[in-house]
């Protein structure tokens, strides 16, 4: 018999230490058959599935039940206090929505049942994975979150700029932000993803790839705001009057165009100006340059779902626009700044399942997920569950309810009668005849948790959106690809994500397995569905393709010094102005600079402050008196290289052609430096400005790739 021994409680703490400690140096672990630790919940209790959440059927709607999910993404919801774990760095504006016709044959959706309806909105722009001291032209997905305070609630379409996700279910969403943020024994990359974590998980996640497509093209790193596109990224469904359901796919599209920067013109912009895409939406919008996006939606029935190639309830796939058409249905128009950051862009509470009658959900797994987190993570950064009772969160539309108490309470219900039914006769009763009606989908199936067949395809998309870049494009993907992977410190994950590229397109694999130095390429990844070759290239897909062919809404930096020629810059401003573009001066002191005619003229920048990264185009108009004063300007050498290196167009009088020989151009010059012609020919030089790259410049100044285009 073993000897018994006193144990006084001192001791029992120390020894339950003693363990707690060895435990968590992996001596007590539970272990699987490979030798793996096995995971657990935080209570104990083993997991074996942790890939995919608990549904009905394949492709059903996820369960309550599930508790590892409803754990896992609990404790994700509730790691920050009170900065938001993703989205963290936003900024937002007021203004509202316009339906251009009615829909009442799809939905009986309130906002969308009159023509010319208006509607007050709330749109909070964002980056991911950026705290909220970073930098705007970080690498990242840009959220994409509109309220609408619609007569019959709030309606939150929280979307993105990128219509796909790097996840088929929202079980993986906390893995996926972990490994995308800073690794925690550094706490360093910030806003960056150029490191072994994020491309550790993602090459182990084959889902991945066509929004590694995406993520690596220049939608990330957008020219502004007001210039990128949103998506809801889900499917939804309109339920009209009948209860009748059509799917709906729901795309912001920006009246301004598409338009990004280089990834070398980001890095500069982000010294120069961190909030860079923050100044330029309140310049637009206190200027009276309203900012403004329609609305499309791509409507499908049941039978388009079933023959489709791909699974609609997949988040990592779309419908192309060839194959099915966006309808415009209304438009937005931002007009008006919050009167105070913090109560309101800060404060602002979106959650995916905020709807209004007539707008409904799909089974998309992703969306289910979000649906069930959201309100944990608004509980938690804003104290409590009365936030609807913030002002940017209160619906505008008359609303009563049974609620009551709680922190931070500034209303509850008034009288005796705080529930129902009564039998006073008073207070809200509910509405069959106005009320929410879920669409009554038909569900059968076993509880499982696994991911439906048609969910399998993870490249064919990939390649088709790289296929559907134009060349300068297909460079810029290449490039980032090495150098995210160039930060990568692990050979066998630089390996690994190339064995995924092979099954995208094997140039571009190449390619960047070249530009990373491997000496032997390997295998491609193993698919569970072969890469088709047959899907079309799609040229919505493209920015460049998408351009604006037009300055309207951009930026015409214009270096002047002393004696700069006033007719030729006033007939400069105007021809600009004329097309809706702006004009700003830079001088060797923002003092400003006198003219030809004897006025003087404020700058808006000094040289050192006001660097071509901030512009769209420049234009250098100096003089021969102040020509050699200009050329001992480094900056001003900079301003002019840099200029040509990001491929814009560069125009200038006579004088300057000393400074375009300082900045080492004036060998190389091409159709995009262009020599200004007197006043009656600017309006000419403004319309190519519309272009907005030379994109033939680019393989000359290495600025992505001196070798020939991918394709």
């Amino acid at each position: 018999m073993a000897k018994k021994t006193k144990t006084n409680s001192t001791e029992l703490v120390t020894i339950h230490d003693q363990k707690l400690s060895r435990a968590q140096g992996g001596e007590l672990h539970q272990t699987a058959e490979d030798g793996f630790d096995v995971l657990t919940t935080s209570q104990g209790a083993p997991v074996a599935d942790d890939q995919n959440t608990l549904r009905i059927g394949a492709r059903g709607p996820a369960l309550m039940e599930d508790f590892h999910f409803r754990e896992k993404i609990f404790h994700f919801d509730h790691e920050r206090i009170p900065e938001r774990v993703v989205h963290a760095r936003g900024y937002g504006a007021h203004g509202f929505f316009e339906t251009y016709d009615s829909l009442a044959e799809y939905t009986r959706a309130d906002i969308f049942q009159r023509a010319g309806e208006k509607t007050p909105v709330f749109v909070r722009f964002s980056t991911v994975a950026g705290n909220k001291g970073s930098a705007d032209l970080a690498r990242d997905v840009r959220g994409f979150a509109v309220k609408m305070y619609t007569k019959e609630g709030n309606w939150d379409l929280v979307g993105n700029n990128i219509p796909v996700f790097f996840i088929q279910d929202a079980i993986k969403f906390p893995d996926l932000i972990h490994a995308a943020k800073q690794e925690p024994d550094r706490a360093f990359p910030q806003a960056q993803t150029a490191h072994d974590n994020f491309w550790d998980f993602i090459g182990l996640t084959p889902e991945s790839m066509h929004m590694v497509m995406w993520i690596m093209s220049d939608r990330t790193i957008p020219r502004s705001l007001r210039f990128m596109e949103g998506f809801g990224v889900h499917t939804f469904r309109f339920i009209n009057a009948k209860d009748e359901s059509t799917f709906v796919k729901f795309h912001w599209k920006p009246k301004l165009g598409l338009q990004s920067v280089a990834w070398n013109e980001a890095v500069k912009i982000n010294g120069a100006d961190p909030d860079y895409h923050r100044r330029d939406l309140w310049q637009a919008i206190q200027s009276g340059n309203f900012p403004e996006w329609e609305l499309g939606v791509q409507l499908f029935d049941q039978e388009f779902a079933d023959g489709f190639d791909f699974d609609i309830l997949d988040p990592t796939k779309i419908i192309p626009e060839e194959v099915l058409p966006v309808r415009p249905i209304g438009r937005m128009v931002l007009d008006r700044m919050p009167d105070n950051f913090f109560a309101e862009t800060e404060q602002v509470a979106f959650m995916t399942q905020n709807v209004p009658p007539g707008i409904g959900f799909s089974n998309d797994p992703l969306l289910q997920g979000r649906n069930f987190s959201y309100l944990d993570t608004q509980l938690k950064r804003l104290g409590g569950p009365n936030f609807t009772h913030l002002p940017i969160n209160a619906p505008k539309c008359p609303f009563a309810h049974f609620q009551q108490d709680g922190h931070m309470a500034m209303r509850n219900p008034v009288g005796r009668v705080n529930y129902e039914p009564n039998s006073f006769g008073k207070g809200p009763r509910e509405s069959p005849a106005r009320g929410y009606r879920h669409f009554p989908a038909e569900e059968s199936g076993q509880k499982v948790q696994l991911r439906p067949e048609s969910f399998a395809d993870h490249y064919s998309q990939a390649r088709q959106f790289f296929i559907s870049q134009t060349p300068p494009e297909q460079r810029h993907i290449v490039m980032a690809l090495t150098f995210e992977l160039s930060k990568v410190e692990t050979l066998a994950i630089r390996e690994r994500m190339v064995s995924h590229l092979l099954n995208i397109d094997e140039t571009m694999a190449t390619e960047v397995a070249h530009r990373l130095g491997m000496q032997s390429m390997p295998k491609p990844a193993p698919a569970a569905v072969p890469t088709r070759q047959d899907l079309e290239p799609s040229p919505a897909l493209s920015i460049v393709e998408r351009g604006p062919k037009r300055f309207e809404g951009r930026k015409l930096g214009v270096l002047v010094a002393d004696g700069v020629d006033a007719k030729l810059l006033k007939g400069l401003t105007s021809a600009v102005t004329k097309e809706k573009g702006l004009v700003e001066l830079i001088a060797p002191k923002v003092g400003g600079v006198t003219v030809s005619d004897g006025s003087h003229i404020d700058a808006h920048h000094m040289i050192d402050g006001g660097p071509s990264v901030l512009f769209d185009a420049v234009a250098l108009l100096t003089s021969p008196a102040a020509i050699e004063d200009v050329l001992k300007e480094a900056t001003a050498r900079d301003f002019v290289a840099d200029a040509f290196q990001h491929c814009k167009f560069i125009g200038y009088d006579v004088s300057a052609l000393p400074l375009l020989e300082k900045a080492g151009i004036a060998q190389d010059l091409d159709e995009g430096v262009i020599a200004l012609p007197g006043e009656d020919g600017l309006a000419a030089f403004v319309e190519e400005l519309g272009k907005l790259r030379v994109w033939g410049r680019e393989p000359s100044v290495k600025l992505s790739s001196a070798s020939p285009p991918v394709a």
